[in-house]
C-alpha cells in the first residue's frame, strides 16, 4: 500500500526529502523495537500497528525515491551528449530503438534506420545531438499513460537523432553482468536460428526457454491471448518448476537423509535457479518464481519442503524491497495473484471431485490447478485486457504437455551442442512440437465462443472481486451464516457500484476531439450507442486513432464506429464540403487550400473551425468566410505553424483550443 501511495502522492506533485523519510523509519523502527522488547499480551495490537506503519512508510519512501532519482530536467535544445547502448537495439519501422545509459540515467534513443544503426551493438558509446525529453502525457481519455510507464521503468528521458546527429565512438565498452547476461542470451538466439528456426516457432521457442519476446507476431500474440495461453509465452512459476523438478531429477543420487548431502544439493539447484533467472534479464515474474523455490530449497534442507502464502509473502517483500515499481507491473501482479489463488482455492477445488484413479488424477489435479489460477487472474485480465478466455481449461490442458516437452527438448538440445548430428535431430523434433503447440493454439481459438471481447471493469471493482473470492473461500471453511451474509452483501455491493458506474459512463450526445497526431478527426456520438468518426483525411491513419480512443469507447459501451471520410449524409448526420452538421452544431474542417482565395458576401456560421495539417495559409482568411466561435488547432500542425496560429489568435481576439497543450475534448450537445 505505502508504494502505491508513494506513487500517487508523486504524481501529485508532493515530495519527500530523503532525510525526512530515513528520520521517520528510524523512529518508527525504535518504537517497534521497544514495542516488542515490551512482551505484553495486551498491548501486542501495538506492535501490529507499528510494523504496519514501518512497512506502509518504507514502501512510500523506497517509491519516491527512485522516482526522484529518476526524473531529470533536460535543456530544452538540441544538446550534445555521450551514452552508452545498454541492450540490444530492436528495429523498429522507420528506426532503431536504443535503450542508453546517459550519466546513470537510462534513456531511450529513436535512431534513423539505415546500414549503420543496424550494426550497433550493447555497449557501443555514441556521440549524439538531440533534444531529450520526459514524453508528455496527451490528454486523451483512458489511454495508455506512457510517460508514468517510462518513469516506473527507469526511464528519465526519449530523443531522437537523424543518420547525421550521432557519431560511433567506440566498439563494446566493457559490459557490465546484466549486459554480458544479455549478450549470452543473443548467443543462444543466434544458435536457435542456425538450427533452422524461423517465424512462429523461432518466436515461440525464444519466449518459452530465454524470455525473449520481440520476435512474436501481432497474429501470434493474439492467437495465444484469444485461447488462453498467454501465460506460458512469460516466463514465470510454470517454467521454473519444469526447470525445478528437471533438477530434482537429475540430482536424485544425493540421498535425503544426510544432511551435508541436501545442502550440497540446494546449492547446486540454487546456483542454477538464479543462473537462469539472470540469464533471461531478471524479469519480475522470474525473480519471484525463482525466490519462491529457492525459499523452498532452502526450507527442505531442513526438512520442510512446502509452498505457503507466507512463502509468497516473503518472495513479494524482497521483490518490492529491491524494485518498488514492479509492484506496478502486470506480469508481476498477474503471477502473485495466480500463486496465492492456486495455493487458496486448488485444494478445495480438488476435494470436488477428489478421484481415485491413478490415470484420472494427474488430469484433474492440472485442471484444478489451472481453474484456481484462472479464478485468480481474471478480475485482472478484463481489467487490463478487456477479455476472458472461454475454453482456457482446455487450452491448459492441451498446451502445458506439450510445452514442457518443448522446454526439456530444447534443454537437451543446448547440451547436446558438441555433436552436431544428434543435434539437428533434436532441433527437427522440437520444430515439430512447436508447430504442433501453434496448431493447437490456432484450434482453440478457431472454436465458437473462444474468448468474451470488449469488457470493461472498474479498479473498484478488481479489489471486490479478490475480496468476494476470500470471502467464498472463508465461507467454505468455515461453514459460517456471517461469513455467508458477507458474501452475499460484497455480491450486492459489487453490482450495484458497477449498475451505478455504467450509469455514469453511458453514451452522451456529444462532439470529441482527439489529441493524436496524424489522424484529424471529428468523433459523432449518439446516446444510443451508435457513432461515427468523420476524417478530414481520405486515407487516415485509422489504427492509431483506434489504439488511443478504443478503451475509451469500451468504457462508454460503444458500438463499432461508422467511418466517414467522404461526402456522407443521413437523418442523424450530414458531411458535405469538409464541413459537418450534426446535432445542431456546426464544425468546418481545414485540411487544404481549398478556402484560401474564396470570398463570400457573408461569413458562413460554424461553431468550430478545425484546423489541420495541410492549411498554409493565415486564420484572418477563414474569419472572412465563416462566423465562428472557437478554433480547434489539431495536434497534426506542425510545432511552428501551431505556434503562428497561436500567435494570431491572441492578437486578434480568437477563442483556440490547442489539442497538443489541452489534450483530447468533448463538447456536449
Amino acid at each position: 500500500m505505502g508504494v502505491y501511495v508513494g506513487d500517487e502522492l508523486f504524481y501529485k506533485g508532493v515530495e519527500i526529502s530523503m532525510q525526512d523519510a530515513l528520520w521517520g523509519l528510524c523512529t518508527l523502527f525504535v518504537l517497534l523495537t521497544f514495542s516488542l522488547l515490551l512482551r505484553r499480551y495486551a498491548l501486542r495490537w501495538v506492535f501490529g500497528v507499528l510494523l504496519f506503519l514501518f512497512c506502509f512508510f518504507g514502501g512510500l519512501s523506497c517509491m519516491m525515491h527512485q522516482l526522484q532519482e529518476t526524473t531529470v530536467a533536460f535543456a530544452d535544445k538540441e544538446t550534445i551528449y555521450r551514452v552508452c547502448i545498454t541492450e540490444k537495439p530492436l528495429v523498429k519501422e522507420k528506426s532503431m530503438l536504443c535503450t542508453a545509459e546517459l550519466d546513470g540515467k537510462n534513456i531511450l534513443l529513436y535512431l534513423t534506420k539505415d546500414s549503420l544503426s543496424q550494426r550497433l551493438r550493447s555497449g557501443d558509446e555514441l556521440l549524439i545531438n538531440s533534444r531529450l525529453s520526459v514524453p508528455a502525457g496527451y490528454g486523451n481519455p483512458d489511454e495508455f499513460d506512457y510517460p508514468r510507464y517510462l518513469l516506473r521503468r527507469r526511464i528519465s528521458g526519449v530523443g531522437f537523432c537523424s543518420s547525421d546527429d550521432w557519431k560511433l565512438l567506440a566498439h563494446h565498452r566493457p559490459l557490465s553482468l546484466s549486459q554480458r547476461a544479455l549478450v549470452w542470451r543473443e548467443r543462444v538466439l543466434g544458435l536457435y536460428r542456425e538450427l533452422g528456426f524461423r517465424g512462429d516457432e523461432l518466436a515461440v521457442l525464444s519466449a518459452l526457454t530465454v524470455g525473449y519476446k520481440e520476435e512474436l507476431s501481432e497474429e501470434i500474440r493474439e492467437s495465444y491471448s484469444i485461447s488462453g495461453a498467454s501465460h506460458v509465452l512469460a516466463l514465470s512459476g510454470l517454467h521454473i518448476g519444469f526447470l525445478y523438478a528437471l533438477l530434482l531429477f537429475c540430482l536424485r543420487i544425493y540421498p535425503d537423509k544426510w544432511w551435508g548431502a541436501r545442502l550440497c544439493r540446494c546449492l547446486i539447484i540454487l546456483t542454477l535457479l538464479w543462473a537462469f533467472a539472470f540469464f533471461t534479464g531478471l524479469s519480475p515474474s522470474v525473480v519471484r518464481s525463482v525466490l519462491m523455490c529457492s525459499l523452498l530449497v532452502v526450507s527442505s534442507v531442513w526438512g520442510r519442503e512446502s509452498f505457503s502464502i507466507n512463502t509468497l509473502t516473503v518472495a513479494a517483500f524482497f521483490m518490492l524491497l529491491c524494485r518498488p515499481a514492479w509492484l506496478f507491473d502486470v506480469g508481476f501482479q498477474l503471477s502473485f495473484c495466480a500463486v496465492a489463488a492456486i495455493l487458496l482455492l486448488q485444494p478445495d477445488i480438488y476435494k470436488i471431485l477428489s478421484p481415485t484413479h491413478r490415470m484420472v488424477r494427474p488430469v484433474w489435479t492440472l485442471l484444478s490447478v489451472s481453474l484456481a489460477a484462472q479464478i485468480g487472474t481474471a478480475p485482472l485480465v478484463m481489467l487490463y485486457f478487456g477479455r476472458f478466455s472461454a475454453h482456457f481449461l482446455l487450452t491448459n490442458l492441451l498446451v502445458i504437455v506439450l510445452v514442457s516437452v518443448i522446454m526439456y527438448g530444447a534443454i537437451a538440445m543446448l547440451l547436446l551442442t558438441p555433436f552436431v548430428l544428434l543435434q539437428g535431430w533434436m532441433a527437427w523434433l522440437v520444430k515439430i512440437l512447436l508447430q504442433w503447440l501453434n496448431a493447437v493454439v490456432r484450434w482453440v481459438e478457431q472454436l465458437p465462443l473462444a474468448s468474451i471481447d470488449q469488457l470493461w471493469i472498474y479498479p473498484f471493482e478488481v479489489f471486490l472481486f479478490y475480496v468476494l473470492i476470500c470471502l467464498g473461500r472463508h465461507c467454505v471453511s468455515s461453514h459460517r451464516a456471517k461469513s455467508l451474509v458477507a458474501c452475499l452483501c460484497c455480491s450486492l455491493f459489487l453490482l450495484g457500484g458497477h449498475a451505478f458506474m455504467r450509469f455514469q459512463d453511458r453514451p452522451v450526445q456529444s462532439l470529441s476531439f482527439y489529441n493524436v497526431r496524424g489522424c484529424p478527426a471529428v468523433h459523432c456520438v449518439a446516446v444510443d450507442g451508435r457513432s461515427w468518426l468523420v476524417y478530414a483525411d481520405s486515407l487516415p491513419d485509422e489504427k492509431r486513432l483506434h489504439r488511443v480512443a478504443s478503451r475509451h469507447w469500451q468504457r462508454q459501451r460503444l458500438l463499432q464506429p461508422r467511418a466517414v471520410t467522404a461526402d456522407y449524409q443521413d437523418s442523424t448526420l450530414c458531411f458535405r464540403d469538409r464541413i459537418l452538421s450534426y446535432s445542431g452544431r456546426r464544425v468546418c474542417m481545414v485540411n487544404d487550400d481549398r478556402w484560401k482565395y474564396q470570398s463570400a458576401s457573408q461569413p458562413l456560421a460554424v461553431d468550430y473551425l478545425y484546423v489541420c495539417k495541410g492549411y498554409n495559409g493565415r486564420l484572418h482568411t477563414l474569419a472572412a468566410l465563416f462566423s465562428f466561435s472557437t478554433i480547434i488547432l489539431d495536434a497534426s500542425l506542425p510545432s511552428y505553424q501551431q505556434d503562428a496560429f497561436k500567435e494570431e489568435c491572441l492578437e486578434r481576439g480568437y477563442h483556440f483550443i490547442a489539442l497538443s497543450e489541452k489534450g483530447s475534448m468533448r463538447f456536449l450537445l
